[in-house]
């Protein structure tokens, strides 16, 4: 591994140099766009089979953690697929834990930033950080980076339409595996397009006061980001109150 990553930082400079303009940069962005990458992936799933990790940074002092201009070693190469140009997310899984009742239950991951690959050889590569959103360090993996695609009136709040209550999902949890949330943040939900969520679905959120006889309490109004099969990523719109793990969330029809 020394010998792999000594190699690669000898010509370090003259394959940036000669890479520099085949490099896939991300595109400017708008601050929403950004806000989205930055979000958490829409899935409770732990870390997928064969991802790269963060091994460290080139730097003649060891640090625990990254960001800013930091060059990142990567532990796989080219013989895992790394090629100069590609981007990818870097990203670290939750805690496990318990939520209602349920046995362990996966908490997905918090998205620290993204990174293309400037150099690599069979066992490493080296990769430039495009942008953090929060500090990196060694053990976080790699996804490749999907540019976000956000739904229109993403930043509206928007009542059209009945809720649907024969089908009530749950607010599960945010980025940095949050449990209260305010208006304009993310929050992960327990369904996804396996139970017919699709990205700019509009969700009315409820809350259980668990008094005898009050029905569900309306507390705000969100919209959907993203979607794997069994989760999706929504943006808060609009509170009448903070938001909580567990609360409600119907489909507006």
């Amino acid at each position: 591994m020394r010998g792999a990553v000594w190699m690669l930082t000898a010509t370090l400079s003259a394959v940036v140099a000669t890479t520099a303009g085949a490099q896939t940069i991300v595109a400017t962005m708008s601050p929403i766009e950004i806000a989205v990458a930055c979000a958490p992936p829409p899935t409770f799933s732990a870390v997928p089979e064969h991802a790269q990790h963060v091994a460290g940074a080139q730097d003649p002092a060891p640090r625990m953690m990254f960001g800013g201009a930091d060059l990142l070693v990567l532990d796989g190469g080219t013989k895992a697929g790394l090629q100069p140009g590609q981007q990818f997310f870097v990203r670290r899984p939750n805690s496990f834990g318990t939520y209602h009742a349920q046995p362990a239950h996966g908490r997905g991951a918090k998205t620290l930033g993204w990174v293309h690959v400037v150099a690599a050889n069979e066992a490493t590569a080296i990769a430039q950080i495009d942008h953090t959103c929060g500090d990196i360090v060694a053990g976080d993996y790699l996804e490749p980076f999907v540019p976000p695609a956000v739904p229109a009136s993403v930043e509206a709040s928007d009542v059209t339409g009945e809720p649907d209550f024969g089908d009530l999902g749950h607010i599960v949890n945010g980025s940095e595996d949050r449990s209260t949330f305010g208006g304009g943040d993310f929050a992960l939900i327990d369904r996804g397009s396996e139970q017919g969520v699709v990205p700019g679905q509009r969700l009315a959120i409820y809350r259980d006061l668990r008094k005898g006889g009050l029905p569900l309490v309306s507390v705000g109004e969100a919209i959907v980001v993203s979607t794997s099969a069994s989760a999706a990523l929504a943006r808060i719109t609009r509170t009448r109150d903070a938001v909580f793990e567990g609360d409600y969330v119907a489909r507006r029809k």
